[in-house]
């Protein structure tokens, strides 16, 4: 059986030619909006910002006012069967969601076309607080955080239900787990994104480089703390435990799966404030339960503050040295969550996480190695989202260095000892007493 040689579609094509030229890319967008939705742009404007890893976003103008678009594009999505951008199963759900003036579900040129707003995304409130916290705006936001929060638990509670794993593997959820680790057609593990960014390459890191062959079998030590698992040990277990259809353990829920903040509109009035989803590219009914808060929980607390998204200004702001021992990376960073951050994960663990899984076990849905499916998802978030070797993209060696602590961090527990994480999980289990 030969590998699907399916050719990349006009938005993978457009969105490859805007990492490279922006300017290039404007004709042949303008060109696919004009064939999708019948309309004149005028003004198109490609908006490259530090979060759109893995998608394309920007503005125009035409006779009807002025717009917003942005697509998410995935390698191989042309191929791919399934629907992106189901907004409405949120909005039915009771979520707040910023519905679409125009979208197109056409594979490989999924499409949304929003009326432009003036507000911003809840990322660039966040970013504004790592920069320099502010104790007004930082409670401002976390309670915004808190009362989407309570409207996310009552949504899971009410739609938690059993689920097949034929509706398990039908979500598009997966796009960003478990399908960045193999090749599908045949299928192969390594494969997709992890073969790609990690498998028999080099990692520069500060002082020195290693290869794929060593890194991947070294135990990590970050000031301090040894973790269990090895970075080889973890994808390993995650293309094993993630496979779509034996998510369907934990029942399934509405939910829009994509959560990080710059899918997520802050609007204030006064000393008030609400969050609004946008972008439901992975929005889905039967949403693996486990899997519906994983993106949010690592992209909008773990990843900063800066490493993932900005690895130049946090290579600017913290350290990262490390040495060889034997079978071990021992490492020491200064690297830490701000105050914002952490107050997310508090509300996080106390209005979702824990809610969610005292749900489960109610329900007899609860599988007992919850902990390593988190922390599997966890791990996946950084490591496929970007290449997180030095120089393959944006990453610098101080900030590879750091994102792999991370990514080991969330994804292993520690051979002895505690560390956030495993503080974190102690908090959201449900047969332990609360400490929220």
């Amino acid at each position: 059986m030969t590998p699907d040689r399916t050719p990349p579609s006009r938005t993978a094509h457009i969105r490859a030619l805007a990492l490279r030229d922006p300017a290039a890319a404007e004709a042949p967008l303008a060109a696919l909006l004009a064939d999708l939705f019948a309309v004149k742009p005028l003004k198109l404007k490609i908006n490259l910002d530090q979060y759109s890893l893995n998608s394309l976003n920007g503005f125009f103008n035409t006779e009807d006012g002025a717009f917003f678009f942005k697509f998410h594009q995935e390698e191989g999505e042309e191929a791919m069967a399934g629907e992106y951008y189901r907004a409405d199963i949120l909005a039915k759900a009771g979520l707040p969601v910023d519905q679409p003036v125009l979208m197109s579900t056409l594979p490989g040129e999924q499409i949304l076309i929003y009326r432009r707003r003036d507000e911003p995304r809840f990322s660039d409130v966040l970013r504004t607080l790592d920069l320099a916290d502010e104790p007004a705006l930082r409670a401002l936001a976390v309670e915004a955080e808190r009362q989407l929060s309570q409207s996310l638990s009552a949504t899971y509670r009410d739609t938690l239900h059993p689920i097949s794993p034929a509706e398990a593997s039908a979500e598009p959820i997966h796009r960003l787990f478990h399908e960045r680790l193999i090749d599908r057609a045949p299928y192969a593990f390594p494969g997709g994104r992890y073969r790609d960014f990690y498998v028999g390459q080099s990692f520069p890191l500060p002082g020195q480089t290693l290869d794929w062959e060593d890194i991947s079998t070294r135990r990590f030590t970050v000031n301090g703390v040894t973790y269990a698992s090895t970075l080889g040990d973890l994808f390993t277990a995650a293309e094993a435990r993630l496979r779509p259809e034996r998510l369907a353990d934990a029942g399934g829920v509405v939910a829009h799966g994509d959560a990080h903040n710059a899918n997520v509109w802050f609007s204030q009035q006064g000393e008030q404030a609400h969050l609004s989803f946008f972008d439901p590219a992975f929005a889905g009914a039967h949403v693996p339960t486990l899997l519906a808060e994983i993106k949010a929980s690592f992209h909008n607390i773990f990843a900063h503050p800066f490493w993932l998204y900005e690895p130049r200004l946090a290579s600017d702001w913290f350290t990262a040295q490390m040495a060889l021992d034997e079978g071990r990376i021992v490492v020491e960073t200064d690297w830490r969550l701000s105050p914002i951050r952490a107050e997310l994960l508090a509300v996080k663990a106390r209005e979702v996480w824990r809610p969610l899984l005292a749900e489960l076990k109610n329900r007899n849905m609860l599988p007992q190695d919850w902990r390593q499916v988190i922390r599997l998802g966890l791990f996946l978030c950084p490591t496929l989202v970007m290449n997180l070797r030095a120089h393959a993209r944006s990453h610098t060696e101080i900030s590879s260095l750091i994102g792999l602590c991370v990514a080991v961090m969330v994804g292993s527990a520690p051979v002895e000892g505690e560390d956030i994480v495993t503080r974190f999980l102690d908090s959201i289990d449900p047969d332990r007493p609360s400490r929220l």
